[in-house]
């Protein structure tokens, strides 16, 4: 039976950046845990990476508030990004100038980002012992060895071949 883990929320909205740019950072942080997750966000030479850092912050003081507000005992450090969404917000339509008195239109991209963290299962998802892989049971010499000249049989008879196609060019 599977266990329903608690997902906690927090979204930044109209962002100016646009969602392209916003998922560079985004796809750094998913799926990795909340402490390694700030640190890859302070650290991140993007202009985006400072909100993605606060909304990061702000995800896991909601899941601390929540937590504590319906009673349930969370692990704060088991902690990961869950989920790391950009979404298209609307887009600001703005006219640059051109040439010989024209203009031309661009649009401004806003962004949506979502962000969920969850509590990790405990010991389930881990590995603790790694299973080696059972090997086929090794071919006897007489099978090998049957093998081989068949091989080079083959292989001669092809090099035969070839060289009589080049002797009947050159004639």
């Amino acid at each position: 039976m599977a266990v329903e883990t608690k997902e906690y929320r927090a979204e930044a909205k109209f962002q100016r950046v646009s969602p392209q740019k916003a998922r560079l950072v985004l796809d750094l942080i998913k799926g990795r845990g909340v402490q390694e997750a700030l640190e890859t966000a302070a650290f991140t030479k993007k202009r985006i990476a400072s909100v993605i850092h606060k909304l990061l912050t702000s995800a896991v003081d909601n899941a601390k508030y929540l937590s504590g507000e319906q009673g349930l005992d969370l692990d704060v450090d088991n902690l990961y990004v869950k989920l790391a969404l950009a979404n298209d917000g609307p887009r600001m339509k703005r006219i640059r100038p051109a040439p010989m008195g024209r203009a031309f239109r661009y649009q401004r991209r806003l962004t949506h980002i979502v962000l969920a963290v969850a509590e990790r299962e405990g010991a389930a998802g881990l590995v603790t012992k790694i299973e080696e892989p059972k090997t086929a049971p090794k071919a006897t010499k007489a099978k090998v060895a049957d093998a081989k000249p068949a091989a080079k049989t083959a292989r001669a008879a092809k090099a035969k071949a070839t060289t009589g196609k080049k002797a009947s060019k050159k004639a």
